[in-house]
């Protein structure tokens, strides 16, 4: 069961988005993927908030960010871990390769580059 709650923050009067789940109480960790257009820039990030973090990216909070100045808003692809040390290990991984793996891995699953974000 998925539960939408807004809470008030001083981010330009706007609310963000919390999403109370089940599975997000054992404490899940993420490797993403951002790209602004397909086979545009990309971004591999870390997080222990999908949803928070994505939304971070799109409202542009740190405005002097890697995704904040390439207009990276699309989710294109994510992992989930329940260990921290293999996320971190995972995105680090990611990070290392080349760009051609990350596309590759990104078109296994989402060929069409769709934004996952609005799955949610």
């Amino acid at each position: 069961m998925i539960c939408v709650i807004a809470r008030p923050d001083s981010h330009q009067g706007e609310a963000i988005p919390f999403i109370a789940q089940k599975t997000m109480l054992t404490n899940n960790y993420y490797v993403y993927i951002m790209a602004n257009k397909k086979d545009g820039t990309l971004y591999v990030g870390i997080t222990n908030n999908l949803i928070r973090r994505i939304w971070e990216h799109k409202q542009k909070i740190k405005s002097l960010s890697f995704t904040s100045k390439y207009n990276l808003q699309d989710l294109v692809y994510f992992e989930t871990y329940t260990d921290p040390e293999n996320a971190i290990k995972r995105e680090k991984q990611l990070k290392a390769g080349s760009r051609q793996k990350k596309i590759d891995l990104i078109e296994t699953d989402n060929p069409d580059w769709d934004d996952l974000s609005e799955k949610f």
